[in-house]
């Protein structure tokens, strides 16, 4: 079942990804394993790492679209609804017999937070959809896809667009091992510290600290892709391509929570590539537009 809307007549950004509801509770501290803690009440907010990303595009003026899925029921009504208000093209949101995505959140006084995600129907896009938006994606200046979907649509998707000349920019969250063909053709690959040890096969000890940042970006860079991000937190991010690395420090703010801050982060960064932006200078841009949203409640407001 597709989403009636009509279509963007030619999105700039197009976003393969998933949608979520997010569940999110405040706690004082998070649970250790095994353990029970009493938290608030219960908040509802639209998410998904694709939902924030394209939001986070069509905010700054980029016209944007998202590929993805939810389901046939109130939690895909609200998802739609809010992608719609929020300027974002859902001409290629599919309508699925599944559960909406869900994510279950945990924020502590911090502010940081504990996820546990329920893909649904972002688990049904398939390469069939990638097939059915071959012509939205070649007139596209950037593709962008994150890893809540199946990676074998993310492949296509890459793929797909990169045989058209369209920039493709990966946020391997969850991280997953990419192939060499994948790997090939992102510009850049989007990823955190804890994500790029993972991909690097590195234990968490290995690399700590704002100085480490390059070192992860350049071992990155040698696995094939044209271009590299890490982002560190509070640290700001390294950006790293053939001609160097160079660290972008984050403006200091008063955290109240971080979800979505890397989903913002990442939909900034490719907004400013749609528009023509230098890479470092659409990241350093993205880390003021992250730091900001970590000052309120919730991924997309």
């Amino acid at each position: 079942m597709t989403n009636p809307q009509s279509p963007l007549r030619a999105a700039e950004l197009i976003i393969v990804g998933s949608a979520n509801v997010d569940l999110v509770v405040q706690v004082e501290r998070h649970p250790r394993q095994g353990e029970t803690v009493l938290g608030g009440d219960t908040s509802v907010f639209p998410g998904g790492k694709g939902a924030n990303t394209a939001v986070a595009g069509a905010k700054l003026g980029t016209r944007t679209s998202l590929l993805g899925a939810v389901g046939a029921d109130a939690h895909g009504e609200l998802l739609l609804t809010t992608l719609a208000d929020a300027g974002v093209d859902t001409t290629l949101v599919s309508r699925v017999d599944a559960p909406s995505g869900a994510a279950y959140i945990t924020v502590s006084e911090n502010g940081e937070n504990s996820i546990v995600v329920s893909p649904g129907a972002n688990f049904r896009v398939g390469v069939a959809d990638i097939d059915r938006a071959r012509e939205a994606i070649a007139a596209a200046r950037v593709l962008f896809a994150v890893l809540e979907v199946p990676l074998p649509t993310v492949r296509e998707a890459a793929a797909c667009a990169a045989r058209a000349g369209v920039r493709v920019v990966l946020n391997a969250s969850p991280v997953a091992p990419l192939d060499d063909e994948t790997l090939a053709v992102l510009d850049p690959l989007i990823v955190n510290q804890h994500e790029a040890r993972v991909l690097l096969d590195k234990a968490d000890g290995e690399a700590d600290g704002e100085a480490d940042g390059e070192v992860l970006a350049r071992g990155l860079l040698a696995l094939g892709p044209r271009s590299v991000v890490v982002t560190l937190g509070a640290a700001g991010a390294v950006v790293a391509d053939a001609a160097g690395a160079v660290t972008l420090p984050a403006p200091e703010v008063d955290v109240v929570d971080t979800t979505g801050a890397g989903d913002s982060f990442a939909g900034s960064l490719a907004a400013r590539l749609a528009a023509g932006w230098s890479l470092a200078d659409a990241a350093r841009d993205a880390v003021s537009i992250a730091a900001d949203a970590v000052t309120r409640r919730g991924a997309q407001g």
